[in-house]
């Protein structure tokens, strides 16, 4: 049974329990009563009965010491050895029957107390014995010890008088002074019997028995005042009987003489008078105690008859009431079993069913999906159908947002889409205005307006994404990875802190350059936001086992562990449920595009202290350079990287003027017409008119028409956010040797011959940057080694001094060949012969400058 119903079955225990202790309470208060008794009828017969027969052999046995005490005899002395082994054989009885297990049991601390007493004063007994043999104690301190044995015994016997009920208390109570009656009559015969055996009577003797004789009779009038009727007419026939008025003459005999004297009677006529009184007043007691017993037997039924109707009867209620408690909380621990299995099937099954299949787009009959639960018309059944009511309400409730949240999705789509057309025109017009402008500071403006604008297309394409809809930026053919890389710089606002470091030569497959652009786009952007202005964001790409990895690492804040934990968490689930914290949307979108795609993204510490973003690009979308541009499926195996162009091939009409290069921006690799929704297609519809990526590493230009790298075109040399160092293209420092064989490669894929052996090779020169920023172009680095002239030495340079306007001249040849000659390497590679947007910057520096 479920944790529900185990709290079901404790409440119904619970329950249970209290009655069960109430019904134990009232048992006890009735049943107390009956204990009593049985501890009264136990103590009676472990205590009492083994008590009364030492009480009475001490009482003999101290009369006979006194009376050996007066006058010594050896048949005395027998007679006294043979009623001591009779008080030990009392004493050994006694002390084996109030060693039970119901004396410690049943008896009160204060019983096994005195108890305790009267065993002490039995152990010390041998001591006065041997004193009483021997004559060294005197009468009156000989008796003292035995009066102090017996007064022990009747403690013990105050204690068992303690009983519930009063009236039965109060009569033994009485009958225990009676008794005492009897132990103050036998001092006076024991005390009177050892003076007797001597033969006078000393004064202190006659004071000692006189008290006595005292004590008896007011301990009398105590008790019989407070006896029953039957009992006080049953002690004035005794004491107007014939033995107890002969005891009192004897009595008044002795207490009216003085001085040391004779008795004046006999010891045979004071055992006459004391024998048949002691007799009949342990009669009196013994008839006392049977009266006593009487009156207590119907409380003795009365306890018994409550015994069995408070414990009896209630014990069976008790039973009663726990099997239908146990029955009736098993049916409704089944029932509430039943409900929560129905609702948690609902919650965990039906619903989330539910759910999945609104957001595939079917439809839902809610009359189906709430079926009502069968749990009949008792209270349970009230609360099912209630929960039948929650589960139409929540299945319409997930209905209706499922529609609102499509109704909200397309409605964000469009707006989106038209944004996006909006900014491709914004685009198309900023690149006929570049082509326009020939002031150098004009362009450098929109070449930023343009940068602003690629930015909002790339928010644009966020707001598709987050719509659950796809981008229309698309590629047909592979890209060199370099080109990805560059191209999501190209879209980052802070793109001059960007350091791209050596990148393997292999190119990813075409369905995935947009996505795999926009998601580095994000994550490099984060890297720049969350990282102080002056430092740099790296990203380097290293062809892996299980794919291509690239790393983004900034030294910015870092995140602490729980953060890039759910940062993590964030961007492994794509659901839309992470679409709650309105800050965290960059992390959704890239959890999009790397569900898109199979890409894994995992964010980790840096060594800097900021945070580095790993992107593993899955092996199928990873196509090896020696493949085909046009063929995406083509062999998946990457070539060896290639270094990266260099200024050596380079050609330059004016060799001896140190002109502006080109923007140190990467182009995108794909021209216009090899891209699906690329910009020259017709339509109003934004899917359509989507812009291809677009591809820069700086502020200067935006160019969207480049041709692929690998053809025989010089790219630029920088890569993107760098500043202009002699590093060759992919990031490494650059070396006249591979210069010379890249340029071979690539003079021998375009056609162009190859330089001898024996040829001189132009050293790059230091780069610098001219004051509009702009990288200073080398003399002769572009043209072919056998067309390269020999280099002029400083001092002969120093002495050619040229006219403004012959410089003039020379600067419009240069543009204008340019010009031409990458509008006829676009055309080659279908481009449509239009010039890249870089030819006109190029052309408006130079003449700026």
């Amino acid at each position: 049974m479920g944790s529900r119903s185990t709290k079901l079955r404790t409440k119904v225990v619970a329950l249970l329990a209290l009655l069960v202790a109430l019904w134990g309470f009232t048992a006890w208060v009735t049943v107390r009563d009956g204990v009593d008794l049985l501890a009264v009828q136990a103590l009676d017969a472990r205590v009492f009965d083994p008590t009364e027969p030492l009480l009475l052999q001490l009482q003999v046995e101290r009369r006979t010491s006194l009376v050996y005490l007066g006058r010594p005899g050896e048949a005395r002395l027998e007679e006294l050895a043979q009623l001591r082994q009779r008080t030990d054989q009392s004493a050994a009885e006694f002390a084996e029957s109030v060693g039970s297990w119901q004396v410690d049991l049943l008896g009160s601390d204060a019983l096994r107390e005195r108890i305790a007493s009267l065993d002490q004063r039995l152990a010390a007994l041998p001591d006065t014995r041997t004193a009483v043999d021997g004559r060294n104690i005197g009468r009156r301190e000989a008796g003292a010890v035995f009066t102090g044995l017996i007064e022990s015994i009747h403690e013990v016997y105050d204690e068992l008088g303690n009983l519930d009920d009063d009236q039965v208390a109060d009569d033994t109570d009485q009958l225990i002074r009676l008794n005492r009656v009897r132990e103050l009559l036998s001092q006076e015969d024991a005390l009177l019997a050892g003076v007797l055996a001597a033969g006078r009577i000393t004064s202190v003797e006659r004071a000692e028995f006189t008290r006595v004789v005292g004590a008896r009779q007011f301990v009398v009038e105590q008790a019989i005042a407070r006896l029953p009727d039957a009992d006080q007419r049953r002690y004035e026939r005794l004491a107007s009987g014939a033995s107890f008025r002969r005891l009192a003459d004897l009595e008044a005999q002795i207490m009216l003489g003085s001085g040391t004297t004779r008795v004046p009677f006999t010891a045979a006529e004071w055992a006459a008078a004391t024998g048949p009184a002691l007799i009949e007043i342990g009669d009196l007691v013994l008839a006392g105690g049977d009266d006593i017993v009487e009156r207590a037997t119907p409380v003795a039924i009365g306890v018994i008859v409550r015994l069995v109707l408070a414990a009896g009867l209630g014990l069976l209620a008790v039973i009663a009431s726990v099997i239908v408690s146990v029955t009736t909380a098993r049916a409704l621990a089944q029932q509430l079993r039943q409900l929560r299995d129905s609702a948690w099937r609902f919650a965990n099954e039906r619903l989330p069913g539910v759910v999945e299949r609104l957001d595939r787009g079917d439809r839902v009959d809610i009359a189906k999906e709430t079926p009502p639960l069968p749990f009949g018309d008792d209270e349970i059944g009230q609360v099912g159908r209630a929960f039948d009511d929650v589960q139409a309400t929540a299945v319409r409730t997930a209905v209706e947002q499922a529609e609102l949240r499509r109704v909200g999705r397309e409605v964000f789509l469009s707006l989106a889409r038209r944004t996006q057309a909006l900014v491709h025109r914004q685009l198309t017009q900023l690149d006929a205005l570049q082509r326009r402008e020939q002031d150098a500071e004009g362009l450098q403006g929109l070449f930023h307006v343009d940068h602003l604008a690629t930015r909002m297309r790339r928010n644009t394409e966020n707001l598709i994404v987050l719509s659950g809809s796809t981008p229309g930026r698309a590629w047909r053919r592979s890209v060199p990875m370099v080109d990805v890389v560059r191209g999501a710089v190209g879209e980052v606002e802070d793109h001059s802190r960007v350091v791209v470091l050596p990148v393997d030569s292999v190119s990813l497959h075409g369905r995935a350059v947009g996505d795999v652009i926009h998601l580095l786009a994000e994550l490099i952007e984060n890297g720049l936001v969350y990282s102080p202005p002056h430092t740099s964001v790296e990203v380097r790409g290293q062809l892996v086992s299980n794919g291509f990895a690239i790393e983004i690492e900034d030294r910015g804040l870092g995140m602490t562990e729980e953060d890039l934990a759910a940062a993590n968490h964030r961007i492994e689930d794509p659901s839309e449920r992470n679409l709650a914290d309105a800050s965290r949307l960059g992390l959704y979108v890239v959890s999009r595009l790397t569900d898109r795609h199979g890409v894994r993204v995992r964010l980790k510490e840096s060594a800097y202290g900021g945070t580095t973003a790993v992107v593993l690009i899955p092996s199928g979308l990873i196509v090896g350079d020696d493949a085909e541009s046009g063929d995406p499926g083509g062999t998946r195996v990457p070539a060896p990287a290639l270094p990266g162009p260099t200024r050596a091939e380079r050609s330059d009409t004016a060799a001896d003027l140190a002109a502006p290069a080109v923007s140190a921006r990467q182009p995108a690799v794909e021209p216009d017409g090899e891209r699906e929704g690329a910009a020259d297609r017709s339509g109003d519809d934004p899917a359509e008119a989507s812009p291809g990526p677009d591809d820069r590493s700086a502020p200067a230009s935006r160019p969207r028409h480049w041709p692929e790298p690998s053809s025989g075109w010089d790219a630029p040399t920088v890569p993107i956010g760098l500043p202009v160092t002699s590093t060759s293209g992919h990031g490494v420092p650059w070396s006249p040797s591979e210069s010379v064989g890249a340029a071979s490669a690539r003079s021998a894929r375009a056609g162009r011959p190859l330089a001898e052996p024996g040829d001189p090779v132009v050293a790059e020169a230091e780069l610098t940057r001219t004051e509009s920023g702009l990288p200073v172009r080398v003399r002769q680095a572009s043209l072919a080694p056998a067309l390269r002239d020999e280099p002029e030495s400083m001092a002969e340079r120093d002495e050619v001094i040229r006219e403004p306007e012959q410089v003039r001249r020379m600067m419009n040849s240069y543009q204008t060949g340019t010009r031409r000659g990458r509008s006829d390497a676009a055309r080659l590679l279908g481009g449509g012969g239009r010039p890249a947007p870089d030819d006109e910057a190029d052309d408006a520096g130079q003449q700026a400058t």
